[in-house]
């Protein structure tokens, strides 16, 4: 039976209809790869990138300043060497236009750690709204697997990961000059910047940084690799629900090797107690209606047996990653956003 999303009684009503105007679910393909050569031809095909197209005409609108507005914010961009490869990437910054020494939370942008870039309209956004709680926002534009972001190269695991862990290192060299809180600095992230939230901080730990993140807040991870899995019914119950996760291309592109080799820090639903038990305080959030869902339920669950302080909120009648959709339903995003600024403080208070 095909889904009629105007007949799924668990979806908010603008979800129902903001899924009845799409053809197809986001991220689909019509079948899988056997290398990255052939997803990232896949992904450049004509068809491809007309897709490619629609999806930035539809995010493009999603800045609406009546909405989001930049009014009291400042805005700017930043270039950064990242290592240990030497390439260039960007970020963007967005905080209260003051000169009080605020919280920062260091946010990484999602798309499977495949596609789109933190630059884009809709993060544009997303980073206001979260910058009006009274919190810099520092966005990392990191090497994407399959399309570029605001750079021009891709590149498959560890790139994504190194350019975030770089981005986190300036953060925290820069913090005098952001105007940020040192000691009040929180990674978070959603979908593929869900996963790299979780890997960067892994990764951090295993450096035994100086400077550690006082929190972490990851929003509906994209952590298992592969899909459907029956460990995670969600992954089933919720196929192609705005977004289909019923092929191998981003994985394909991203870490197939490292897949194979179960590697947490390319997918954190790998990971055991002893990769997260030195995490800090943790937020899981997921939406109701996500193919993703469970897997990050699964991730919580782990934090719990490891004795990390952590907590799991899921949204009720939505979709993945729902919050970064603010200028149709600006009521989640500024929920979602005044969470995150509460999550932060609780982290800073259980130092």
């Amino acid at each position: 039976m095909t889904y009629d999303p105007m007949k799924d009684d668990r979806l908010d009503m603008r979800n129902r209809g903001l899924l009845a105007g799409f053809e197809e679910p986001m991220l689909s393909q019509a079948a899988d790869v056997a290398t990255r050569e052939e997803a990232l031809a896949a992904a450049n095909t004509p068809e491809a990138l007309a897709a490619e197209e629609a999806m930035s005409e539809l995010l493009g609108m999603l800045d609406n300043e009546d909405v989001m507005p930049s009014k009291g914010l400042r805005i700017t961009t930043e270039s950064l060497v990242s290592h240990p490869d030497g390439n260039t990437i960007n970020l963007q910054i967005i905080r209260p236009d003051t000169d009080e020494i605020l919280p920062c939370v260091y946010y990484i942008h999602g798309g499977g750690m495949a596609i789109l870039s933190a630059l884009d309209p809709n993060y544009r956004a997303w980073g206001k709204t979260i910058a009006h709680q009274n919190l810099c926002v520092v966005m990392v534009d990191f090497r994407n697997s399959l399309r570029p972001s605001s750079v021009a190269e891709v590149a498959p695991y560890p790139a994504g990961l190194n350019d975030c862990v770089s981005g986190y290192h300036w953060v925290t060299q820069q913090q005098g000059a952001l105007g940020i809180d040192g000691d009040q600095i929180m990674i978070a992230g959603e979908s593929g910047g869900g996963n790299l939230a979780i890997a960067t901080t892994m990764r951090l730990i295993v450096e035994d940084v100086s400077v550690k993140p006082v929190g972490l807040y990851a929003l509906c991870p994209y952590i298992l690799g592969a899909w459907p899995s029956e460990a995670c019914p969600s992954s089933l119950e919720n196929e192609g629900v705005l977004i289909s996760v019923a092929n191998n291309h981003p994985t394909m592109a991203y870490g197939i090797e490292a897949l194979e080799a179960q590697d947490p820090m390319a997918w954190p639903g790998f990971a055991a107690e002893a990769d997260v038990a030195d995490f800090p305080p943790t937020m899981i959030s997921v939406n109701e209606c996500d193919p993703l869902r469970d897997e990050g339920i699964a991730f919580y669950r782990l934090l719990q047996r490891a004795g990390v302080l952590s907590q799991c909120r899921q949204a009720m009648g939505t979709v993945h990653a729902n919050e970064i959709f603010g200028a149709f339903m600006p009521d989640i995003s500024r929920m979602t956003a005044r969470d995150m600024a509460g999550w932060l403080k609780e982290c800073s208070l259980a130092r």
